[in-house]
């Protein structure tokens, strides 16, 4: 199983349509934490997929900005949180069980 790694990601969106949908499409891969403000638990495979997603709907020339700020394990156990949900915990292993056969 790919290692997963702590994916903070910050953004400021001019225009309320690409708001809006960049939103939606950070929902499939993290936990809204505040306004414009997403916690993930990512492989490379999915941050690879997650940024091209982003790239598709941001426009950096017309003011969009989105930040992708990445925290050791250790830097995520030190964040601290006043009000609102804890910090977004690791996802659980997932756990296949099956025969030899794949039933």
């Amino acid at each position: 199983m790919a290692k997963k790694e702590f994916l903070l990601i910050v953004y400021d969106i001019s225009n309320n349509r690409r708001r809006t949908k960049l939103h939606d499409a950070l929902l499939d891969y993290g936990t809204p934490v505040q306004y414009s403000v997403f916690e993930c638990w990512l492989d490379k495979g999915e941050q690879t997929r997650l940024k091209r997603t982003v790239r598709r709907i941001v426009r950096p020339k017309k003011e969009d900005s989105v930040r992708y700020y990445r925290l050791c394990a250790e830097c995520v156990e030190k964040i601290e949180v006043l009000g609102g949900a804890e910090v977004t915990g690791e996802p659980p292993l997932a756990l296949v069980v099956g025969d030899a056969d794949g039933g």
